[in-house]
């Protein structure tokens, strides 16, 4: 790991260890909270041997013995490292691949691994440093969070367990000098393969001799120093409270300051996450109390030292780090929302927290979306507002009241737009969106007013676009629906709007059961 100073910060809010699955309802709003925790894997992770990871240490240990004392990028003993890890998993069936970069002067390398299952187009990424630098061989600064993710990543096989999304482990090089091999990795990556990279998970020290149990802010919970990381990074966090939670560990948060390999991935907007047992920061009294282990010590006494040797090792949060990479790569691999079910749904019938003129640049001067209870409204024989949803008693309505004429309560002067709470869809499969709409006016409208449903994420896709014309048109429920796997695995928002763009054209329009499935 990159200098960094660890700060205190306060005690994360601990994620439930199981979250209610969202399932459809015909009579109240079912929205997913996006950065909710996902629900226990339905396939439990293994427990990781301490034995194992440690074994992989001790052949770190020997490389560096035998190659200059340390595994820094440039020297013979960063390759050998290379070279150990990549028989490792190839012996068990991963398809590796060493990727190449030069810095200063010296050649360094990468090494990718996919496991050959899963969706190769939801990827879960899970990585750790493998160089030490030049002063000593690198234990626990990061033989640790190597060794860690390497044996869970050897548990694949050895536990049949068969991930629904693509699982990929990466060795990155010349970190110690600026992340280089994970810039290099995230730099050259077409933008397509970047979008198929889910969750990016890094384990940068994980057994320091006086630990501490810090977990990457996802959420920006702590409110101070950087920012949350990029939508979907509190869903990691939580996922990695969850375990220590079950095992009675506390947790804090520390800060995606940017000093370690998730850097370039959060940079370009993949969600991230991990955990960190300290390394030059000193440990505080409250922390020690939290904890255990010596206040007013650093966490990690020899970081950068030629004392980070296989002794440097505190075993007990190496072997809990180990089990939560499991507990949550296992977690994250699963879809979390079983094929052909609902991922979110609102039949109105109660509040879902759609919010209108959400950008503030409505200029309706009457009739604004609400979720109401319609009255029936008609003009000339014409019926412009139904008195009846779809299911229940409430929709979404242009001005529900009825008011004493046909003109009292319909859209008037402009647009009125309504949006969504926040909706975190799944990463695999076809995902449709369905609804039901009316849209009515009279012979004084035209093709300016309009109904238009909209699922709006980094991208946009227009599920309706139904346009007024110059003649009578009486509100009769129909159905919507639209394909938008365009969007998956992104945090998206339904927007709806409506135009009476010609002028007291009498428009009125409603939507009632708006559902996601995924299929």
């Amino acid at each position: 790991m990159r200098p960094r100073t660890s700060r205190p910060a306060r005690l994360a809010a601990l994620a439930a260890a199981a979250v209610t699955a969202v399932t459809a309802s015909s009579a109240a709003a079912a929205p997913i909270d996006p950065d909710a925790a996902p629900a226990p894997a339905a396939v439990a992770a293994p427990d990781i041997p301490l034995a194992d990871v440690k074994a992989h240490l001790t052949q770190f240990q020997s490389i560096a013995n035998a190659n200059g004392g340390n595994r820094a990028h440039g020297r013979p003993g960063y390759l050998a490292s290379v070279n150990y890890v990549k028989a490792q998993l190839d012996a068990v069936g991963y398809s590796t691949v060493v990727q190449s970069f030069t810095y200063n002067g010296a050649t360094g390398y990468n090494l990718i691994a996919d496991w050959p299952a899963g969706d190769p187009n939801a990827v879960v990424m899970t990585g750790a440093h493998l160089d030490s630098v030049s002063a000593g061989p690198g234990i626990n600064d990061n033989g640790s969070g190597s060794a860690a993710i390497l044996e869970v990543a050897l548990a694949v096989p050895g536990s049949g367990f068969t991930p629904d999304k693509r699982l990929r482990f990466a060795w990155w090089g010349a970190e110690e000098l600026g992340l280089r091999g994970s810039r290099h990795y995230v730099n050259t990556l077409p933008t397509a393969e970047r979008a198929k990279i889910k969750q990016y998970l890094n384990f940068d020290m994980v057994g320091s001799p006086n630990a501490g149990y810090f977990v990457y802010d996802g959420d920006n919970s702590d409110g101070v120093g950087a920012g949350p990381g990029p939508a979907g990074s509190a869903q990691i966090e939580q996922t990695i409270q969850a375990y220590f939670t079950s095992i009675g560990v506390p947790t804090r948060g520390t800060d995606f300051d940017g000093r370690s390999d998730y850097g370039p991935f959060i940079s370009v907007g993949i969600p991230a996450g991990g955990t960190f047992t300290g390394a030059e920061g000193i440990k505080s009294s409250t922390q020690a109390s939290l904890w255990g282990g010596t206040a007013g010590q650093a966490f990690d006494p020899c970081y950068h030292r030629s004392c980070d040797t296989s002794s440097n090792i505190n075993d007990t949060a190496l072997n809990r780090n180990a089990d939560a990479i499991a507990y949550t790569v296992w977690a994250l691999a699963q879809a979390a929302t079983p094929p052909g079910s609902t991922v979110w749904s609102d039949t109105f019938e109660t509040s879902a927290g759609w919010a209108v003129n959400p950008a503030g640049t409505d200029t309706a001067t009457a009739g604004a979306w609400e979720r109401g209870d319609p009255a029936a409204t008609s003009s000339s024989g014409v019926t412009t507002q139904l008195g009846t949803t779809v299911s229940g008693s409430f929709d979404l309505v242009t001005g529900a009241l009825a008011g004493s004429s046909a003109g009292a309560y319909d859209l008037d002067g402009g647009i009125s737009t309504i949006q969504s709470p926040a909706v975190t869809l799944p990463s695999t499969g076809t995902l449709t969106l369905s609804f039901s709409w009316y849209l009515a006016h009279l012979t004084n409208a035209s093709s300016a007013d309009y109904l238009r449903v909209r699922v709006v994420g980094t991208s946009t896709v227009t599920a309706l676009n139904a346009t007024g014309a110059a003649s009578n048109r009486a509100a009769a429920w129909q159905t919507g629906s639209a394909d938008i796997s365009a969007l998956r695995g992104q945090t998206v928002r339904i927007v709806i709007d409506a135009a009476d763009a010609s002028g007291a054209s009498l428009v009125e329009a409603a939507v009632d059961d708006v559902k996601i499935t995924q299929s």
